[in-house]
């Protein structure tokens, strides 16, 4: 088995990249933040209570949460493109009497490999960004001076467990599909894609959107003084929300497609009628494309609306609590750059795999008469909808999210929009799907297109 998994990920290298580099992060940010946990008891009582605010532990335990819990969520939505890049060998494993069993240890191996790998790099990098956090803090008054990160392993360890589980429970997500289904369904599948989402995962996404309701209600309903806890609330409603998205994004994606697809078709004649057709024909493709940018959009938005909600409240109330204060705002600016590198990795890995999978599709098109041009005609026009229908789900997501935070704040269920930030927000998921999508479909376009159809090379 050990063997397997080594030719597997020699095989294919990059198809785990994106899994390695999430994983390295998550490593990384749980390393970080366990060492500031540790600083905090290797340091005296006298000298920690030198410093303001809420403390080394109280930064690390908020900041670690939320880490983790994207870090479930990009590593699951990576190792899942990495299985559907080898969705045609492991049907084959079942079709030669491989059990589902041996499938999931198939899978568990090759995400425990790609852990060891990286957890040499994840440990050094997340050591030094402690050291650099902690110093950033001390500069701030957040932090006594006398603080120092201790040089015990217990953090990288704990780091290496955490990240261990989420791997594994990542590869069980990931893994369940083709390790259910029949031998022989499982090599038709790796070829087709259904045309309708389960039951389960609609009522997973039922319950998730439920889950969300009740945590934006929490965040609405507390009182003015508690602004840190209405913040916090509304901060885990939107990932709640986004994993709603996330289990019920082929229907989603699907209307908003449908919606947005009549004017690109108008606007764009032959490659909008193409791309629009592919893009709702391959729904389950387009909502695995299109959930990463929601992350992106939807926390991005979520946190900058929130920090601005807060900063307008406290400008005319001519108060300031600690969501408002200058070394909060860095802070909150400092877990928003963590999780826009978690949701970077997530659209860029997702949106490679998707367009580099689609080389047959691409070789059989040129078979049939289409050029390189149309077609990279038609996946700018694929790009251009990909980008529209992501920003609209994660500007929904945020939108609920920051309305609930702001009847806390103001009153008010219409909070007030950094339209600046925002365009900027938008701007930056096109900048990530357009060259992501064409830079990857120009190479995919290429090469010999019978020897492509026929599966010569992959």
């Amino acid at each position: 088995m050990f063997s397997l998994v080594l030719g597997q990920l020699r095989r294919r290298p990059a198809a785990f990249a994106g899994t390695a580099v999430a994983l390295l992060l998550a490593i990384a940010a749980v390393t970080l933040f366990g060492s500031l946990f540790a600083a905090e008891l290797a340091t005296p009582a006298a000298v920690r209570k030198a410093a303001a605010g809420p403390g080394l532990m109280v930064i690390a335990a908020a900041f670690g949460e939320i880490a983790v819990l994207v870090a479930f969520f990009v590593v699951v939505n990576a190792l899942g493109f990495a299985l559907r890049q080898q969705h045609r060998e492991l049907a084959l494993l079942r079709t030669v009497a491989a059990t589902p069993r041996q499938t999931r240890r198939l899978v568990r191996g090759e995400v425990l490999v790609t852990v060891l790998l990286v957890t040499g790099p994840g440990w050094a990098l997340g050591a030094v960004a402690a050291r650099w956090f902690l110093a950033a803090l001390q500069r701030r008054g957040m932090a006594a001076p006398g603080v120092r990160v201790p040089g015990t392993p217990v953090p990288m360890l704990v780091a290496l467990g955490v990240v261990l589980l989420v791997g594994l429970a990542a590869a069980a997500v990931a893994a369940r599909r083709i390790s259910r289904i029949a031998p022989a369904a499982a090599l038709t599948a790796s070829s087709t894609e259904h045309a309708r989402t389960g039951v389960p995962r609609l009522l997973a996404g039922a319950g998730a959107l439920a889950g969300g309701v009740l945590l934006l209600r929490l965040s609405a309903t507390r009182p003015a003084d508690q602004v840190d806890k209405a913040g916090q609330a509304a901060l885990l409603a939107s990932l709640v929300l986004l994993v709603a998205v996330a289990l019920v994004g082929p229907f989603a994606a699907r209307v908003l497609a449908a919606v947005l697809g009549g004017p690109l078709r108008v606007l764009a004649p032959g490659a909008g009628w193409l791309a629009d057709a592919n893009l709702r024909g391959y729904a389950r493709r387009l909502s695995s494309a299109v959930v990463p940018v929601a992350l992106l959009v939807g926390l991005s938005g979520t946190m900058s609306t929130m920090t601005f909600t807060a900063g307008r409240a406290a400008a005319a109330g001519g108060s300031a609590s600690s969501v408002t204060s200058a070394t909060d705002i860095w802070l909150r600016q400092a877990e928003l750059g963590m999780l826009v590198c978690f949701a970077t990795v997530s659209v860029v890995n997702t949106l490679v795999a998707v367009t580099a999978d689609r080389r047959r599709e691409f070789a059989l098109l040129r078979l049939v008469g289409a050029t390189r041009p149309q077609l990279l005609r038609m996946l700018s026009a694929e790009a251009v909808l990909t980008t529209a229908v992501g920003v609209l789900l994660g500007a929904a997501v945020a939108g609920a999210a920051t309305s609930a935070f702001s009847a806390a704040v103001t009153g008010s269920a219409v909070p007030p929009l950094p339209v600046g930030t925002c365009g900027w927000i938008v701007a930056g998921a096109a900048a990530l799907v357009l060259p992501a999508i064409l830079v990857t479909g120009r190479r995919a376009v290429g090469g010999p297109a019978a020897e492509l159809v026929g599966g010569g090379r992959d």
